[in-house]
């Protein structure tokens, strides 16, 4: 067994299982992904550690237990469309891709987004379609998506990702407020999403996902 293979084995027993997410497919699919291929060649020895990767300019991976805890809650299964909003250099996609039928990643950093297109194809993984765009914008071409899911924190979710999540789909985020972090299911009926709160978090703030100032007499 690689080494890096050993830490795979080691992040899923130490920072996943530990979390309650016992799923075959995420389990299997974080066990076989290999991580250090989907961040920056200098941060290779980070890229297990129990702790959100920084990618620069307020980016970052998201730690394995978060990612997990979102994919266990969403529950994604092998018929759906899933948008994949802030892919960076595509890991969150590589790994989804092994639950759905097929991923649109979002990335709006064109340099990120060659990196991902590279490293996914490296993988195989040949149902994840990486889309450049504003984050904020999604991928509304392709959708309506069954499952959408924030690869970062929101402080406010942009209406054009809601429009994109079908009726009867769901969505998860980190939302972030005044320094504390919630990861939220949202359910969307009737053309709203209804949110209930699962698990803490954190990252940073998504640009373009700021909350709005409220404006006050």
């Amino acid at each position: 067994m690689s080494d890096f293979a050993a830490r795979r084995v080691t992040m899923v027993d130490t920072q996943v299982r530990p979390s309650d997410v016992t799923k075959f497919p995420i389990i299997d699919a974080m066990l076989t992904v290999q991580r250090e291929d989907f961040v920056p060649a200098a941060q290779r020895e980070a890229a297990y550690l129990g702790e959100n990767l920084d990618l620069g300019q307020d980016r970052v991976l998201l730690d394995p237990r978060t990612l997990a805890k979102m994919l266990d809650h969403l529950d994604i299964t092998n018929e759906e469309l899933v948008l994949d909003i802030g892919c960076a250099m595509g890991y969150s996609s590589a790994v989804i891709a092994h639950m759905a039928e097929a991923v649109v990643a979002v990335e709006e950093d064109e340099a990120m987004a060659a990196e991902a297109q590279e490293a996914l194809a490296q993988a195989g993984a040949d149902n994840v379609i990486v889309h450049v765009a504003p984050l904020t914008e999604g991928a509304p071409q392709h959708g309506p998506y069954d499952v959408v899911i924030v690869q970062g924190a929101v402080g406010e979710l942009p209406a054009a990702l809601v429009e994109q999540v079908k009726e009867g789909g769901r969505i998860a985020c980190l939302f972030m407020d005044r320094g504390l972090g919630e990861v939220r299911l949202g359910y969307k009926r009737g053309g709203q999403v209804s949110w209930r709160p699962e698990f803490n978090a954190g990252a940073p703030v998504l640009r373009g996902f700021e909350r709005q100032a409220e404006f006050q007499l």
